[in-house]
């Protein structure tokens, strides 16, 4: 067990006032300056997630005003063995631990190093409970912590476009801490507080200067934030888009309701907990709204909006460009490739939203079919020395001439049914994969098996979907109307894109209405792509959605009868299970519940 303190600093803290005896304080003087407190930095290691779990290493940092004040390390013997998926990832062995205080003993120490201090952890609920718990165990008081989360602070404080999660490892490097995360207590627990220092920087910008500015960080609605509900006054009650514009009129956001008015006011409110949306609202001059006939048609101008407009404070859909497709190449020997844009005759599945999920899918294409994997162009006659896959009996072998063109051909052939129309193969395959593994105790690797499947299938059946509205030349459709009882939602779809929509009135002529309707819509040409995949994904949700009905139709829609769709039961199963496994970083859930440890 080792812990150091250096002596405290003595005098005033920079930056703060020394007021004099007597003096009242103003309202910017209230609560406790975040320069004055002394944070204890705190990372567990422990045998599992799960209540029966034991800590096996405690680590903590004592810093104040930048200044490390001491550091804890101590390794816990949990009086059990430590599971070997632990071992490979900490690096803790039985061995280390054999020697090691319990947590009788390591316990009450660290509560003494940390007496006084604001708790800070990286996903606090789980280090805390762990603490709590033990404590509770040993017949010892509850520990009663002012706590900051590190996790909860990234999320209020951060963007998307400059993280794209709030992992310690993706906080540790974007704030170029010195300390590189290892998931070793100590290590850990340096790391964050690097990530501290970097996150109570930036909120300071917002200013936050106290410590109970910085607790209710995302919750608080500021003055300036209420100040500013004036900006909604103009706005109708009716569908459609609305974009917030700075002084220099550049749109900062845009957002869809299908009541403008009352949607933008609560941005002004208590109900508007996103840190990022309380500082474009103190950026906002003015509030632009675009009314829509229907509800589709507002979803999709925000949308071709954000597409257009790139907003910084958009999240979602702002770079539809980045997406990927899976495509089965058109040369000698085909394989699997991933392209930004495939041809209109390619065989496709897509669109992935990274080239990553791309690759994983393209994973469970290649478990069940023995296509080549290798990049190279290859002649109708090649000789080249075969790869380790073809070796290992995953590659047929093109490159060597130990294979036919008319045996490789058949392989193609049934890689092609399965990206098109009928991947019952690969689902068969990867299950009986996942079965192998499983009773060889490989949990994790036949869940991996899974996760790519259901990705695969997930992504092949959207796909299947657009790809059957998107070759209609046109459908009209229509659907009762939820704002007037008795009216109808009119869309018409060329090529997946919406061209006209438009609201029916109760008890009027709809053959000579949708006509209008038809001939005012924009004209789509044809055999060209009409609409990104994301626009069309929201007309087919609508067009699959209760009580539509088909006013037109030219061309046909229809999916293939084997197609993905047939396994939305498993996809569905696969999404709940990785649901209920979703690490606690990755959760926006509220409260102080234990929960899983986010990996680093």
């Amino acid at each position: 067990m080792v812990a150091a303190a250096p002596p405290p600093r003595s005098g005033p803290a920079p930056g703060r006032r020394d007021p004099s005896p007597g003096v009242q304080l103003g309202i910017d003087d209230l609560g406790r300056p975040l320069v004055d407190i002394t944070f204890c930095v705190v990372d567990l290691e422990t045998t599992g997630a799960g209540a029966d779990a034991s800590i096996t290493e405690i680590g903590a940092v004592k810093v104040r005003a930048g200044e490390v004040l001491g550091e804890f390390q101590t390794l816990v013997d949990p009086e059990g063995a430590i599971p070997r998926a632990v071992t490979v990832l900490t690096g803790i062995t039985d061995a280390m631990v054999v020697d090691a205080p319990r947590i009788g003993e390591a316990l009450p120490s660290f509560l003494e190093f940390a007496r006084g201090c604001v708790l800070v952890a990286h996903n606090a609920p789980f280090d805390i409970g762990f603490l709590v718990r033990a404590a509770e165990q040993l017949g010892l008081a509850r520990p009663r912590f002012e706590t900051v989360d590190t996790v909860r602070l990234a999320r209020s404080a951060l963007l998307r476009d400059e993280v794209p999660n709030c992992r310690l490892h993706t906080l540790a490097h974007h704030f170029r801490a010195t300390t590189t995360p290892n998931h070793r207590a100590l290590s850990d627990a340096r790391a964050t507080v690097d990530v501290l220092h970097g996150l109570l920087e930036r909120v300071g910008t917002l200013g936050v200067s106290t410590l109970e500015e910085l607790v209710a960080f995302s919750a608080k609605v500021a003055g300036r934030q209420r100040r500013k509900a004036g900006l909604a006054d103009h706005l109708p009650h009716a569908p459609g888009v609305y974009l917030f514009r700075d002084r220099t009129d550049q749109v900062l956001y845009v957002g869809t309701s299908k009541d403008l008015r009352t949607r933008v006011r609560t941005y002004f409110t208590a109900s508007e907990t996103r840190s990022r949306m309380g500082e474009m609202v103190a950026l906002a001059e003015r509030v632009e709204a675009i009314v829509c006939a229907t509800p589709l048609e507002a979803e999709i101008r925000e949308l071709r909006l954000i597409r257009a407009l790139k907003p910084p404070y958009n999240r979602r859909s702002r770079h539809p460009e980045r997406a990927v497709w899976l495509t089965l190449t058109n040369e000698p020997w085909p394989r699997l490739s991933i392209v930004r844009a495939p041809a209109p005759d390619a065989v496709a599945i897509g669109p992935f939203p990274r080239r990553a999920s791309a690759e994983r899918a393209a994973s469970a294409l290649h478990e069940t079919f023995q296509v080549r994997q290798c990049t190279t162009r290859l002649a109708r006659r090649a000789r080249q020395s075969p790869c380790v896959l073809a070796e290992l009996g995953r590659c047929l072998s093109p490159c060597d001439g130990s294979t036919t063109q008319e045996l490789y051909a058949g392989e193609v052939d049934r890689l092609r049914e399965a990206m098109q129309s009928d991947p019952t193969e690969v689902v068969e395959s990867v299950r009986a994969r996942m079965r192998t593994l499983s009773s060889q105790g490989r949990f994790e690797d036949a869940a991996a098996h899974r996760d790519r499947l259901a990705l695969l299938l997930r992504t092949a059946s959207r796909g299947q979907r657009l790809r059957a509205v998107a070759a209609c030349e046109e459908i009209v459709a229509a659907r009762p109307a939820e704002r007037s009882p008795g009216s109808w939602d009119v869309h018409v779809i060329r090529s997946g894109r919406l061209v006209a929509s438009g609201v029916l009135p109760p008890r009027t002529p709809s053959a000579g209405w949708v006509a209008t309707l038809r001939t005012t819509a924009e004209t789509v040409t044809a055999g060209t792509p009409a609409a990104v995949a994301a626009e069309t994904d929201l007309v087919v949700r609508w067009l699959e959605s209760d009580g539509v009905r088909l006013v037109d139709l030219h061309g046909d829609w229809a999916l293939p009868i084997r197609g993905a769709g047939r396994h939305h039961t498993l996809v569905a199963e696969v999404e709940h299970a990785r649901a209920e496994a979703v690490p606690a970083d990755e959760r926006r859930a509220g409260g102080w519940r234990t929960q899983h440890q986010p990996p680093r």
